[in-house]
């Protein structure tokens, strides 16, 4: 018998009668950094689409001014966690998150603002996602066109990020590389990617009373996320749970590599490796970072296990064939 008994309380929203929520957890926001020349990133926030809100927050390490254009830095395109419902690029947390990973790993980080539910339901995060990606490839800004690697450039997501980032590679995989250019997608990295279904997995049934993520408020954020009328095995909760449409396979084909990270101590670890596992038999080139212990989200609250998720990121970089 699960602890939870009130997934909202737990959570900290209030459902509203017209199927909004109110959010009662405080979620501080942080304004850009560019006027800071002594900060080690700098960080400017450029409009993406005004009608939806969404802006990109561009992160750029300050030493990359000091090289010259030729070099480079990868380009990471990152989408924050928050279970579809929470948390903004904004807002502090991710504010740290990017500019830590965008000096640790020494890139260029794009943090995309998308479209939050219940307010706007699933897909419209994707579509925001497939958007900003279209957005980058034609943006003028200094920064990008300056000293981002086009070439190389990574989708990244965290939690429910992770599932965004996942669910808009394999849909733009499907509409050919041509799309994109001068824009080059070369691999997922899919941190602790917030996947779920009707059945509840091992570690799921293992974790139940989870202090961080227990399974009831995974249930009600995909409940509050998800298109009307569909449960937990849609695909996009649950990519496992069909025969698949050739995608992934598409994915594989174009030479993507995806690196996938969890731990024993996330009640969605299971499911996480059930999402590498399928992918591989795609014909997806997949890398694995399962970890013993910690929790859900553990890179966001600990500096030292960020230090080490970077670490992991530059490590699955150097080792492209």
């Amino acid at each position: 018998m699960s602890h939870i008994t009130d997934p909202y309380h737990f959570l900290q929203i209030h459902l509203n009668p017209d199927g909004t929520i109110t959010r009662l957890r405080e979620d501080p926001r942080a304004s850009p950094s560019s006027s800071d020349p002594t900060l080690p990133v700098l960080s400017k926030d450029l409009t993406i689409n005004q009608s939806h809100n969404t802006f990109a927050r561009i992160y750029l390490p300050r030493k990359a001014l000091d090289h010259s254009p030729s070099k480079r830095l990868p380009l990471i395109v990152f989408f924050h966690g928050g279970g579809f419902i929470f948390f903004s690029a904004a807002s502090v947390l991710c504010q740290e998150t990017c500019s830590r990973m965008a000096n640790d790993v020494g890139s260029i980080v794009v943090s995309i603002e998308y479209r939050l539910a219940p307010e706007h339901l699933l897909p419209a995060a994707y579509d925001d996602a497939v958007e900003a990606l279209h957005w980058i490839k034609t943006q003028p800004d200094d920064w990008l066109s300056q000293h981002a690697d086009y070439s190389a450039c990574y989708l990244m997501g965290s939690s429910a990020g992770a599932n965004i980032a996942y669910r808009a590679g394999i849909r733009e995989a499907a509409g050919g590389l041509d799309r994109l250019r001068p824009l080059t997608i070369r691999g997922l990295i899919l941190v602790q990617p917030f996947f779920g279904g009707t059945t509840r997995c091992g570690s799921e049934r293992r974790l139940e009373n989870d202090a961080v993520l227990p399974p009831a408020a995974c249930d009600v954020m995909w409940e509050l996320a998800l298109p009307v009328g569909v449960d937990r095995d849609h695909e996009y909760c649950n990519p496992t749970g069909g025969k698949g449409d050739g995608r992934l396979e598409r994915v594989g084909r174009l030479g993507w590599r995806v690196l996938v990270t969890g731990c024993s101590g996330d009640p969605l670890v299971d499911r996480q490796v059930e999402v590498a596992k399928m992918m591989k038999e795609r014909g997806v080139e997949v890398v694995g970072h399962f970890t013993e212990g910690d929790s859900h989200g553990i890179q966001d609250r600990d500096v030292l296990k960020a230090k080490e998720l970077y670490g992991v990121v530059r490590e699955f970089w150097a080792s492209e064939a």
